[in-house]
């Protein structure tokens, strides 16, 4: 039997007004139900802990422990549940890091409620919802600050098809757009894209773009 209980999110913001705000247009769909609130990174471990939701929107600055640090425990201690990650428009510091910590994606803070849905549905689903635009401006950022490229002997187990497939996805297009541009079925790719996921030994597609940018496979503005 299909379960069709609304799936449930826990919001962690330390700002009342965006946790009332999330709490409107979470509570307004039939498939989702708010699971509890959280004022700050700690709280947010303990109710996610306790709560054990299908999706956390945690936001990345919060006072006692930030979101990154609190993502990483969550993501510890409950590998299932979804982590969304809500951010300022520009991309505070801390967003690059999320995604090592185990984030499945980014809120933008002052999204439309559609945005908003749109996210978190996409990580139920286990889409990592971070759009090429916010991925070009991570890695430009943060990348291209680092000591240059680092060569990881896990891009070795690729395939020259499955390198030319991660560098589209590195670029931010679909599976359904690097199809078109290989003039591959999409389920082929799709089948290229969990191979590599497995090669490189990353847990999802944002895994796999930080490991082509840091070895320099791919490169912002490429």
């Amino acid at each position: 039997m299909v379960d069709r209980s609304p799936s449930r999110v826990l919001i962690c913001d330390d700002q009342e007004m965006m946790r009332v705000g999330l709490r409107m247009v979470v509570e307004s769909q039939p498939d989702l139900t708010v699971a509890g609130e959280a004022a700050d990174g700690l709280e947010a471990i303990e109710a996610a802990t306790e709560l054990r939701p299908d999706v956390t929107l945690l936001d990345v600055r919060m006072p006692g422990l930030d979101g990154v640090t609190a993502a990483g425990r969550i993501r510890a201690a409950l590998p299932t549940t979804r982590i969304l990650m809500i951010t300022t428009f520009d991309l505070d510091e801390y967003a690059f890091a999320a995604l090592r910590a185990g984030a499945d994606g980014f809120l933008v803070k002052d999204a439309p409620a559609a945005e908003i849905l749109v996210a978190i549905r996409g990580v139920l689903r286990g889409d990592p919802m971070v759009s090429p635009s916010v991925t070009r401006r991570l890695l430009d950022r943060y990348v291209t600050a680092g000591a240059g490229p680092l060569p990881n002997p896990r891009l070795e187990r690729l395939t020259d098809r499955e390198r030319e497939v991660l560098g589209l996805v590195a670029r931010g297009l679909s599976n359904a757009e690097i199809a078109g541009r290989l003039h591959l079925g999409e389920t082929t790719v799709k089948t290229h894209v969990s191979r590599i996921l497995g090669k490189l030994q990353v847990r999802d597609r944002i895994g796999a773009v930080v490991l082509a940018y840091e070895s320099g496979l791919a490169r912002p503005g490429s």
